[in-house]
């Protein structure tokens, strides 16, 4: 770390301890050059994951769009709140562990899909059949044959 007083490249920690929040470190440095102490603040950088939209607008991943979806697609169904966070905290460390920066939202919808799929067959028509918008019956019934083969 460079001294911001004399600008000397070496300096050395003389006491680390976590800061107020818990979410970083602080710092007591001191310059083996000027030997003026500061304080640094080390932390996680955190990527932000940005969602590509369909209609090519991007906004920022927000987990609780994905909690609504599955949500409604799990109503009046015999599936409890520890499911469906279970299944929404999958779908969070599939996204993450891919480490890109964006990220479209059809692929989101097809983990939410494989994952539901597996819970439940009826949340899993409903949601696709918003997510996939069917246009017509046809669209809706070649969806169900898929369920039941």
């Amino acid at each position: 770390m460079k001294c911001p007083f004399c600008g000397h490249e070496n300096t050395r920690v003389i006491d680390s301890r976590p800061a107020d929040d818990n979410s970083s470190i602080r710092r007591r440095r001191i310059c083996d050059e000027c030997d003026k102490r500061f304080t640094t603040y080390e932390k996680v950088e955190t990527i932000p994951l940005i969602i590509i939209k369909k209609d090519n607008n991007r906004e920022a991943y927000d987990r609780t769009k994905i909690e609504a979806g599955v949500l409604r697609a799990c109503h009046k169904r015999p599936i409890s709140a520890s499911q469906i966070t279970d299944l929404v905290d999958s779908v969070e460390v599939e996204i993450f562990s891919r480490e890109e920066k964006e990220i479209p939202s059809s692929v989101i919808g097809e983990l939410i899909m494989d994952k539901l799929k597996d819970l439940d067959a009826v949340a899993y028509v409903r949601f696709s059949s918003v997510y996939r918008e069917f246009k017509d019956v046809n669209t809706f019934m070649d969806e169900l044959k898929k369920v039941l083969e």
